[in-house]
């Protein structure tokens, strides 16, 4: 009788959760080990009787005041440890500014503009189409009403009026949604790069919102678009040293003053890409907060790479042969922003990665050391075992392409990015937000889910923020997505032709 063949263990048992299973294990290896020693103590201890108890207690010759002295020098060693431990930070919560309709630029709104303005030439407005043809961006993005004046009206009171508009009504979204009185605040980061007036717009908001007259408050400019995760950073610095406060983030670009009207390429690039948005954010080290917060701030990690002239000079403001003055984006723009994105990683890793990643990672570092690095492959970490969701700068179509490629994300990874860009255009340090409003409204947010916001800017600097989920989040029934989400995902074409 012939044997019976071995069963088919691949097709019987899901190998996923056995690599799961074995990640699991390795993560937690130290606690496995004393379980049984513990348990062993445990046993040990129950067969002693209280004769024996009293006997062993008298041959350690410890007498009472050894014991108070011990006592309360763990309580002090406790104290000391728990005091010394970093407060946790909350985000209580967030709101994006939506614009109105009015504001919307269509592609072919944006063209007939463009061939209607005195200062573009034909070769100029031909390039601008191009680059909205490929950018990702959908019909719906919006500019500020000044920019639809022709030519573009960017005085300072058309951009003070862009600021109070998208600033105020993020706050006041927000406030509604948390119930926070503005007397609550203690500590006010406001995040503008390139619209800096005096007085400043975190003025501007204690004097709208009658903050308290000892608020800590701080205006960030010129650091581009990866400044919303450096304010986060410096709220969470703050929060450190002052206990039981509340701090408010806002993050936004005003577009009204940086239209470039002149004819150079490289400085074209943000008339096509850049749309108005705001994001006003809500964080706390209050523990009571705990229980309506709905993520807790785990790391921020900042990389500067302005050491470097390249790096320095990539994302430039200055003025063109005519004297307009604009950003110009320099063509080594994605290469630095790869190498910033190495640097950034090779920080987060350590510090989010499953033990069996690092292992990996470690031993392709070894064998690229000792065999060189023709003969081994370099190992890259995977990712998506550290998060459940990305949220990458809407910088541009490329931006997303490139960082999809070089953390080998699936598409899903990187829906919220690609449909955030699609819906608001880049709104610079506030897209993450839109990304993690998109996640939200798509109802995907679970208890427990990791967040990597990953942001760029001038500098040149790559930030990273990760947050934990504290419950899952119910489907919102208002935000910046609430009147679209029912469309989204759309397909997005390589490229949309108007011409």
């Amino acid at each position: 009788m012939p044997a019976e063949p071995l069963p088919q263990f691949l097709s019987s048992i899901k190998l996923k959760y056995v690599k799961l299973g074995y990640q699991y294990l390795a993560n937690h290896m130290l606690t496995f080990l004393l379980i049984p020693v513990m348990v062993a103590a445990f046993l040990e201890a129950a067969k002693i009787g209280p004769d024996e108890l009293v006997s062993l207690w008298r041959s350690l010759g410890i007498n009472a005041i050894h014991a108070l002295c011990t006592v309360l020098l763990v309580v002090v060693v406790a104290t000391a440890y728990f005091m010394s431990r970093p407060r946790p930070v909350y985000l209580v919560d967030y709101a994006c500014f939506q614009p109105a309709r009015n504001c919307r630029v269509p592609f072919a709104t944006f063209f007939e503009h463009a061939r209607l303005m005195p200062f573009f030439d034909e070769k100029s407005v031909r390039f601008q189409v191009r680059i909205l043809e490929r950018s990702g961006l959908g019909e719906e993005t919006c500019l500020p009403p000044a920019n639809h004046y022709i030519p573009p009206c960017p005085s300072m009171e058309a951009s003070r009026a862009e600021a109070q508009l998208v600033i105020f009504s993020a706050i006041d979204d927000l406030i509604a949604k948390t119930g926070l009185k503005p007397k609550d605040i203690d500590i006010l980061v406001v995040n503008c790069s390139l619209f800096s007036p005096t007085p400043s717009l975190s003025a501007m908001i204690v004097n709208k919102y009658k903050l308290r007259s000892n608020i800590m408050s701080f205006n960030l400019s010129g650091m581009g678009c990866s400044a919303g995760l450096i304010s986060v950073d410096l709220a969470r610095d703050l929060l450190q040293a002052h206990p039981n406060s509340y701090a408010l983030v806002v993050s936004t670009e005003i577009i009204t003053p940086n239209y470039y009207a002149g004819n150079e390429r490289s400085m074209l690039l943000p008339n096509c890409l850049f749309r108005m948005g705001a994001a006003a954010v809500l964080l706390s080290n209050r523990r009571r907060e705990r229980a309506r917060a709905k993520y807790r701030l785990l790391h921020v990690v900042r990389t500067h790479k302005g050491a470097d002239d390249r790096a320095y000079l990539c994302v430039y403001e200055e003025e063109d042969g005519d004297g307009n003055s604009g950003i110009r984006l320099s063509k080594d723009l994605m290469a630095i922003a790869g190498e910033a994105l190495r640097s950034n990683i090779t920080t987060v890793g350590p510090l989010v990665l499953p033990v069996t990643e690092q292992l990996r990672f470690l031993a392709s570092l070894v064998a690229r050391r000792l065999l060189g690095s023709r003969g081994w492959k370099p190992y890259i970490p995977d990712f998506k075992r550290a998060f459940e969701h990305f949220c990458i700068h809407a910088g541009g179509r490329a931006v997303i392409d490139e960082l999809q490629l070089n953390l080998r994300l699936s598409a899903a990874h990187v829906e919220a990015s690609r449909m955030a860009l699609h819906r608001f255009g880049n709104t610079s340090s506030s897209s993450l937000w839109y990304e993690l409003g998109y996640i939200e409204a798509k109802g995907r947010m679970r208890r427990g889910d990791r967040v990597w916001m990953i942001g760029f800017g001038s500098g040149f600097k790559c930030n990273s923020a990760v947050w934990r989920c504290l419950r899952t989040v119910a489907t919102p029934v208002d935000g910046p997505w609430s009147d679209c989400i029912h469309r989204y995902p759309v397909h997005i074409p390589e490229v949309v032709k108007l011409l």
